[in-house]
């Protein structure tokens, strides 16, 4: 059987992470979606998503093929289901499809004549930007048994503080020293080959990522998650940062999504609460406008590629986009569009040249190469939200 993800409905409602990346590409817990599903699956998948971003995320389509909604996460239970799904069968939860069978080239505009089979087990399903941090907690439980199942942890160094060391996973390679560890809240995983610097006081659910550092005296409230080849510093609360990404000295981050490529300059701080207590609205890309969370607490959702300066504010409910560079004093906007370059006193474009010449020097550092597939991906973003800046 062939296992083919796609981006599903919501995949507007999680911009800006899926500009540049299909739904299945997103980090919650301490695997992707995609990671999630072909772990369960053993199975290699791949992707229906948007046509600008087919060639680096193509389909592979054969006789039969299981299509499955990227927005749910998987679990054993749900998993066996999707397995064992026949030709015109699809799998709801609610209204909404979780999978559903197709033959080579058949199209679907509705599953009126498929026969439904209604999912009435638990499933995670990311919707909102938002549900990156607010389900995390829950996700890095799942990815922590998927991931530890019948095996057995690297010893926990001498120098290293525990609470509950039987919730502690620790891979081959990874170098922990005087650091304080407590998973009575939830577990703590740390990826090979990755470090805990000295003093760092982390607190559970977290997950560390293959290649990632927390440096000297971090402060880290669960749930959180570090992607690989990430570096933390400072205090971070209920944060998913994705992979290659950097917030690595003092300053506060909470209840916040940093995309791929990102870097937050010393010092920068975000409010995850208004100073009225009051339900926090974030920019939807579907209505144009400033839509209502449901939270109280929510921080920064900052798109793959984009930078600040040292000293920066992040107002409550700070939305910014792809490959934007913010600096200078005062509160940015709660919406910076992408590829826009200042700060509170105003933007301007930042010309995809220029964004590019950064992009390379960056990713060079860590051996990977901008790619054309990489600029095709960049210059569709730069145009398809060009009606968001104002120069």
């Amino acid at each position: 059987m062939n296992y083919i993800l796609f981006d599903g409905p919501y995949r507007n409602n999680l911009l800006p992470f899926t500009f540049t990346k299909p739904v299945a590409e997103l980090r919650i817990g301490i695997l992707t979606i995609r990671q999630k599903w072909e772990s369960y699956l053993e199975y290699t998948t791949t992707t229906v998503t948007e046509d600008y971003l087919s060639d680096k995320y193509p389909m592979v389509e054969m006789e039969e093929n299981i299509m499955i909604n990227a927005s749910f996460l998987p679990n054993l239970e749900v998993v066996e289901v999707v397995k064992n799904l026949k030709h015109n069968e699809a799998l709801f939860k609610d209204e909404d499809v979780i999978a559903f069978f197709a033959k080579e080239g058949e199209e679907f505009s509705d599953f009126s004549n498929f026969d439904a089979i209604e999912f009435n087990g638990d499933i995670l399903k990311i919707e909102h930007t938002w549900d990156i941090f607010s389900k995390n907690g829950e996700a890095i439980i799942e990815d922590f048994n998927l991931i530890t199942k019948d095996r057995e942890s690297e010893p926990i160094p001498a120098t290293i503080n525990t609470i509950n060391p039987e919730n502690i996973f620790i891979e081959k390679g990874a170098t922990l020293n005087f650091a304080t560890l407590n998973a009575s809240s939830g577990p703590i995983y740390i990826g090979r080959d990755s470090e805990v610097m000295e003093g760092s006081i982390v607190r559970g659910p977290f997950a560390l990522c293959h290649d990632a550092t927390l440096k000297m005296v971090s402060k880290i409230y669960g749930p959180t998650t570090v992607g690989p080849h990430s570096k933390v510093g400072g205090e971070v609360s209920n944060s998913v940062i994705s992979g290659y990404s950097n917030k690595g000295h003092d300053g506060f981050l909470g209840n916040s999504v940093l995309g791929e490529w990102c870097n937050l300059g010393a010092d920068t701080n975000n409010s995850n609460l208004k100073n009225n207590y009051a339900e926090v609205r974030l920019w939807d890309y579907e209505t144009e406008g400033f839509a209502k969370t449901g939270l109280q607490f929510c921080g920064l959702m900052m798109g793959d590629h984009s930078k600040c300066g040292i000293n920066t504010m992040f107002n409550t409910g700070t939305v910014v986009g792809v490959s934007a560079n913010i600096f200078g004093s005062g509160f940015p906007r709660n919406f910076v569009p992408s590829f826009s370059w200042g700060g509170s006193k105003g933007f301007v474009t930042y010309k995809t040249n220029k964004a590019f010449e950064v992009a390379e020097v960056v990713m060079k550092r860590r051996k990977i190469e901008l790619t054309d597939q990489d600029r095709a991906i960049l210059e569709h973003v730069f145009e398809e939200t060009k009606q968001y800046r104002r120069d």
